[in-house]
């Protein structure tokens, strides 16, 4: 016979073990439904890694649609309803597991659309929802980006060029050589012999043009020296 210590339990848990028990039909001892439930305890802590490393979240997976433990499954079918309950990671109905199109078949005894017929209410919630409607808010939060688009940054400055060196006199063009300045001829002036730069006097086309050799010439042609002195 193995030696027993005593543990205290709260008043509410030791009510809500004595009341699954009862509705269970469970024949076992209270005592050894704490000493079982404890050793259950220690082997998910032992299997799950240290004792501050979260276990894996439990539920049942439809589809996209994961519904976690303790979620509730209801079928509405001519003014009845039916309910099935997630229990870790199985959906169970009349203490059996099934799925949600099983369930709904076997429910109404005809070929159901599950995600049409089935309203589901999910840990802490208060009010229903229709299947449908959540697989519908699954899918549009997967098409979302995770992070909003970046705007393009500016293509960089570029760096200003540095000056570069003159060339070797041997590399360098040859600059064409410039006419030298014309040099204005100086002469004296009457203004206190101030000596001031004159331009040159422009000479004076005398070659004859065309013409003007002909005998007829004073009679047609006309020059002004003629005019002037005549």
């Amino acid at each position: 016979m193995s030696a027993r210590t005593s543990f205290n339990l709260s008043p509410h848990t030791l009510l809500a073990l004595m009341d699954y028990l009862r509705d269970s039909g469970a024949a076992a001892d209270p005592a050894e439904a704490v000493d079982t439930a404890v050793l259950h305890w220690l082997a998910a802590m032992k299997q799950g890694g240290a004792e501050n490393t979260p276990a894996a979240p439990r539920g049942y997976q439809w589809k996209s649609l994961f519904l976690p433990d303790g979620s509730w499954v209801r079928m509405a079918y001519r003014g009845d309803h039916e309910y099935a309950r997630v229990e870790g990671d199985r959906l169970m109905y009349r203490g059996r597991p099934t799925s949600p199109n099983r369930f709904a078949n076997e429910f109404t005894d005809t070929v159901r659309n599950a995600w049409y017929d089935l309203s589901i209410r999910m840990p802490g919630e208060k009010n229903w929802k229709m299947a449908y409607q959540r697989r519908k808010e699954i899918d549009l939060a997967a098409r979302q980006p995770t992070a909003p688009a970046r705007e393009p940054s500016p293509p960089p400055t570029p760096a200003p060029a540095a000056p570069q060196a003159p060339l070797p006199a041997h590399l360098a063009a040859p600059v064409p050589p410039q006419p030298p300045a014309y040099q204005y001829p100086s002469a004296p002036h009457c203004d206190g012999g101030t000596v001031i730069p004159v331009p040159p006097m422009l000479q004076r086309h005398v070659v004859p043009g065309p013409g003007w050799t002909e005998p007829e010439r004073r009679k047609y042609r006309y020059r002004i020296e003629d005019v002037a002195f005549d």
